[in-house]
């Protein structure tokens, strides 16, 4: 795995996204509800638009233009209009750093939009 240092977790509070850039590629940082944080790229699929203004409601974001809600665990918008998912990426905590690994997105193919298999 080849991360990045993103951000502090200080940084990134819960149901607050952050944007953030690494090498080039735009990802939100989010905190869900239970405390975990997710990396998912930050472009909605359908509007071309930053998900990190977006709101936060449990572990799903939704983008602020236009309602589509995406899966922090898989990227897969679970309403309409998006229907293309957002990549996701690994997210490793190394004691305030959050670091994030742009160069492997997880593979969610195999994946529910709720995360189950």
């Amino acid at each position: 795995m080849t991360a990045t240092r993103a951000c502090s977790t200080t940084d990134v509070s819960v149901a607050e996204p952050r944007k953030v850039e690494i090498d080039g590629i735009a990802v939100s940082i989010v905190r869900d509800s239970a405390g975990d944080i997710h990396a998912i790229g930050d472009r909605c699929t359908h509007g071309d638009v930053s998900l990190s203004e977006g709101f936060v409601d449990g572990e799903t974001l939704e983008c602020w233009a236009h309602g589509s809600a995406f899966s922090l665990r898989t990227g897969h918008p679970l309403n309409l209009p998006a229907y293309e998912p957002v990549p996701v990426y690994p997210v490793t905590i190394d004691g305030d750093d959050v670091l994030v690994d742009v160069t492997n997105p997880i593979d969610v193919s195999g994946l529910m939009a709720d995360g189950r298999s």
